[in-house]
């Protein structure tokens, strides 16, 4: 049986666990670079596809002038969204499907780990539809006051399994759960597939 690939969000926020400013903005994140830049590269070799909101999509573009290929070069992209556009930039697919499905089948092709860029909106419905299975949260020493939170609002009980924490000399601290439902969804597919 082969493993299955994961959905993880990487992602950083701030101290009060915000991970954009209201209009988008993630000037707070603009800080001198530490040895490894908080292990982004290494983490970038285990993915092959980013799953992007419609709004952050939209701030990438804004970042860099309109070419993320260039930004995320041989990576396959997918972009959440009701209106998708007519065309798409190489690399980048428009979706427009149910969570659940569109999950199980990316899942179900051969590759890499799947990176969950965000924003809150996309992240929360993945998290609710029980799709999400690792989160890589850095916690920037900063608190900004108010903002987009790292999941949007609802009420909801998700318990995560701490995997591991690091810190960082500046101050950064790197927090790695698992989503523990994920986990035991994750057991009961191998039983069955042992079968």
């Amino acid at each position: 049986m082969t493993r299955q690939r994961k959905i993880i969000v990487y992602i950083a926020t701030s101290a009060d666990g915000y991970i954009a400013r209201r209009d988008g903005s993630v000037d707070w994140l603009n800080r001198p670079r530490t040895v490894g830049d908080y292990g982004m590269g290494a983490f970038y070799k285990t993915v092959d596809t980013i799953l992007w909101g419609s709004k952050t999509y939209g701030v990438g573009l804004e970042m860099t002038a309109g070419d993320l290929s260039a930004y995320v070069p041989k990576i396959k992209n997918y972009v959440f969204t009701r209106h998708p556009p007519r065309t798409a930039p190489p690399g980048f697919e428009f979706v427009n499907e149910p969570i659940n499905q569109f999950a199980e089948r990316l899942r179900a092709t051969l590759g890499k780990n799947i990176w969950m860029m965000g924003g809150g909106k996309i992240i929360a419905s993945f998290l609710d539809a029980g799709e999400i299975d690792e989160f890589i949260i850095h916690v920037i020493p900063t608190f900004i006051g108010e903002g987009i939170p790292l999941i949007a609002p609802k009420h909801r009980n998700v318990p995560l399994k701490l995997l591991s924490v690091r810190d960082y000399p500046d101050g950064v601290i790197r927090v790695h759960y698992a989503v523990a439902r994920t986990v035991e969804k994750q057991k009961r597919a191998a039983k069955k597939g042992k079968r």
